[in-house]
């Protein structure tokens, strides 16, 4: 017994769900990470896809798993001065920094890597919460009738 003595010792129980603010987080943060693979990618001249299972029936009936590629979206352009333009998107809508400002403008493609990578630690630090929480509460109203 005096070896667990060094260890703290408490009585805890497991949460049977996350939060919906730490699901959001967790799934936006997810999407960044994604382009940020996708902006790197292109930077170095490749491409890149994330893997996804997709069940389907044979022609017996039988349902089987196959694993399919999803594409993925960048998030940014180039505007008319040729500058690099960066939206954050929550689903399909455009998650707003500031009053009126829905975009990051950077020069180059490292400073877009540069751009997602901060953004990503502000939304894993929960500093785009109210933003995340607006644009979850528009798409949730898309589905009602």
């Amino acid at each position: 017994m005096s070896t667990l003595n060094a260890l703290k010792l408490v009585n805890s129980k497991k949460p049977t769900a996350i939060p919906p603010i730490l699901h959001r987080r967790h799934k936006l943060s997810n999407k960044v990470w994604e382009q940020i693979q996708l902006a790197k990618a292109q930077k170095d001249g490749g491409t890149f896809t994330v893997k996804k299972f997709k069940t389907i029936k044979d022609y017996d009936g039988s349902r089987k798993n196959i694993e399919i590629e999803k594409r993925v979206r960048q998030w940014w352009f180039i505007a008319a001065d040729g500058k690099v333009c960066l939206n954050i998107r929550y689903g399909a809508k455009i998650i707003e920094f500031a009053k009126g400002k829905t975009a990051v403008e950077v020069s180059t493609g490292d400073d877009l890597i540069k751009a997602l990578e901060v953004i990503k630690g502000a939304v894993e630090a929960g500093e785009l919460d109210s933003q995340i929480e607006i644009a979850s509460g528009a798409l949730r109203a898309g589905f009602k009738r």
